[in-house]
């Protein structure tokens, strides 16, 4: 906890850190259930690998595509999935296959409690942010929604004398990256002492912010061009705006796009 944070920045920090785990715990549960239907059931995965959801009698499955919101090419999908569950694959012994049921069978309704979880707790730091002071400022960020943006002032507060300046807020974040020189050689490293929860946000910020920010996208893509693999040039995206929020709090200004990004010659005549 940070004593200088006001008491709803710290309100925040307890509901969208809380959000986050009940995301994480979310995968976490649809990880075993993958697991488990590997083992369990493979014709599952097999069956609805291309599909959002799923009997073997026809007209059932082509209800059952009909609810899960498929119109095309239904004819298809019924005789695709019909082959695969009517295929041959290897059992578990009786009583494990049988264990292994009643667990799956429990796994969706902890699945669905964490997506309720995760949809109530969402509502809640989104409606506590919306309150702070700061939240125009973080999301007048391409990119940053109300929920990131939530996520994000969890993470470093609104004490303004936390970070003395930009790459202190950066390498907690963990977008900074470290050099070592010795000598002659240079060696630039990724850093892992980081705010994990902080760092989670990084993707989710570039991301978004390609689709919303022409200056953005050029950055992004200079950096492809320049030899950068997706996750580094996403990672040094999220790096540049992390200054420029830092700026921005200390300021009280909004994200201005064309001093954030300014366009080169050609656009900019």
């Amino acid at each position: 906890m940070l004593p200088a944070d006001t008491e709803l920045a710290q309100a925040i920090r307890v509901l969208a850190r809380a959000q986050q785990d009940a995301v994480w715990a979310r995968q976490q549960i649809g990880n075993r259930i993958r697991d488990l239907l590997h083992d369990f059931y493979p014709a599952a995965i097999v069956a609805f690998a291309e599909l959002p959801s799923g009997g073997l009698a026809p007209a059932r499955l082509r209800r059952l595509l009909i609810t899960a919101g498929r119109r095309r090419e239904l004819d298809r999908d019924v005789d695709r999935l019909r082959a695969v569950f009517a295929d041959t694959y290897l059992h578990q012994p009786p009583m494990v296959e049988n264990a292994m049921g009643i667990q799956l069978s429990a796994l969706p309704r902890q699945f669905d409690a964490a997506c309720a979880a995760v949809d109530k707790l969402a509502q809640a730091a989104i409606a506590h942010f919306e309150q702070h002071p700061d939240a125009g400022v973080i999301t007048s960020f391409p990119g940053l929604g109300n929920l990131a943006g939530a996520r994000v002032l969890a993470e470093i507060g609104d004490d303004r004398s936390r970070f003395a300046d930009a790459r202190g807020l950066k390498a907690f974040a963990g977008s900074a990256p470290i050099t070592r020189a010795s000598g002659k050689k240079t060696i630039v490293l990724h850093r892992h002492i980081k705010n994990r929860r902080l760092a989670a946000v990084g993707p989710i910020w570039a991301l978004g912010s390609l689709r919303a920010s022409p200056g953005a996208r050029r950055h992004y893509d200079s950096r492809r061009a320049a030899g950068d693999w997706n996750h580094q040039a996403q990672r040094h995206l999220s790096n540049k705006f992390l200054g420029q929020l830092h700026h921005c709090l200390q300021t009280g200004q909004l994200h201005d796009e064309h001093q954030a990004f300014p366009p080169p010659p050609p656009l900019a005549a």
